[in-house]
């Protein structure tokens, strides 16, 4: 498979890492870095519970929804000129959040937030798969996930601080001064990566998704993705609830043993990065895999016997955050280069279909704990964790099959 230029010619204008890592970072630490100031926030707008809970879903929904844009206008454009207007964006909307007057205001610029950050998650995978194969692609992607990571692991921790002190707007402020530092970062140091454009036309770009959903491979790759995606989201969307209902443990608590499976994610992410290149894409996608379902096993089975502990939920998870992060590098790696030339639109449809996925199910799961049959059990969420593991099998399985069949992307 023709993977463009010479590997010296594109690796010589690679970006640093720390630059990967910076422009990818910004979304996933706007997403978390609030949490601390929830409470204070709806004393000082004056609103309920489901507002300011509205102002995280419509994160996410702009989060899955702006990436279905941001590839196709990077693969016409370039990555260098989109992930900058990104940045401008999220730093525009930091400002406007700091001085909203009103929770609408401010939930309108928390989308507007979403919309520019996503940019950064984007097209840092793209940007890899620009400059390498598929294998060296999943062993950097690893690494800048891994640095991904650290940023949500410290932010709740990093929120109540600046919340203590400074109120809610302490954490927004410090959003500001990070958007700026990589907003100039990137139009210092960021090169053009992407040499071979598409076409022009916004709607010739988006003809990148229909070719892509013609691809049984990629389908493969994504939706392996997805389905960890939804197995981990499950998890948030109950762990809270069962962590204080059910094991009745306090804030402090819960956030060590929620350190655990980001710890694990680190953990796969730095073996992905460390092994890819050498093992191969599919060897690290089915391993990861089926770490996830020994998680989900022995998470079902304690809880069949009636063992339902702090130990027995959370270092489970460390499992799947440790599958994941092996998992998921090459996934994504395998699903951008299915098409070279639409690897912006892949990262994209990818990356959105992740967060779909993963809101249904945490919305789901908070739903049967909260007023179904399953309300306050632990096998609300287990259930929920269960089919996606299953799925996220029998997805990575489908990835052997369909790269035999179509020869794009071998199943190393």
């Amino acid at each position: 498979m023709d993977y463009g230029h010479p590997e010296q010619d594109r690796i010589a204008k690679a970006p640093s890492l720390g630059v990967l890592i910076a422009i990818s970072t910004v979304s996933p630490l706007a997403m978390q870095i609030y949490l601390p100031s929830l409470a204070g926030m709806m004393i000082v707008f004056s609103a309920s519970a489901g507002e300011i809970q509205l102002s995280m879903s419509a994160y996410f929904i702009a989060l899955a929804i702006s990436q279905l844009f941001w590839g196709p206008l990077s693969d016409q454009f370039g990555r260098r000129p989109v992930i900058i207007a990104g940045m401008a964006l999220f730093v525009s909307a930091t400002v406007w959040c700091l001085f909203a007057p009103s929770i609408e205001w401010l939930i309108a610029a928390r989308v507007v937030q979403a919309a520019g950050g996503s940019a950064g998650i984007v097209l840092a995978r793209a940007i890899v798969r620009d400059l390498y194969g598929p294998a060296q692609a999943a062993s950097r992607i690893g690494y800048v996930m891994m640095g991904m990571a650290v940023m949500p692991t410290i932010a709740p921790a990093l929120g109540g601080v600046l919340d203590q002190y400074y109120g809610w707007q302490g954490g927004f402020v410090l959003l500001l001064l990070i958007g700026v530092g990589v907003f100039v970062t990137s139009y210092l140091s960021l090169p053009e990566t992407n040499l071979v454009r598409s076409s022009a036309g916004f709607g010739r770009a988006f003809r990148a998704y229909r070719i892509l959903m013609g691809e049984p491979l990629f389908w493969s790759y994504a939706l392996t993705a997805s389905f960890s995606a939804l197995t981990y989201f499950a998890y948030l969307g109950g762990a809270p609830f069962i962590a204080a209902q059910l094991l009745s443990l306090s804030a402090a608590e819960m956030g060590l043993y929620f350190m655990l499976v980001a710890i694990g994610y680190i953990v796969g992410n730095f073996l992905s990065g460390k092994f890819s290149e050498r093992v191969g894409l599919y060897p690290m996608i089915i391993s990861g895999t089926l770490l996830s379902v020994l998680c989900v096993a022995l998470m079902g089975g304690l809880a069949y016997a009636g063992v339902v502990t702090a130990t027995s939920i959370f270092l489970p998870m460390f499992v799947l955050g440790l599958g994941n992060g092996i998992c998921l590098p090459s996934t994504i790696s395998g699903a951008v280069s299915v098409r070279p030339e639409h690897a912006g639109s892949a990262s994209g449809l990818v990356a959105s279909m992740q967060v779909g996925w993963g809101a249904a199910a945490g919305t789901l799961v908070a739903w049967l704990f909260a007023g179904s049959f399953l309300a306050g059990s632990v096998w609300s969420m287990i259930l929920i964790m269960m089919f996606g593991a299953a799925a996220n099998l029998v997805a990575a399985l489908a990835i052997k099959r369909a790269s035999a069949a179509q020869r794009l992307v071998p199943a190393e």
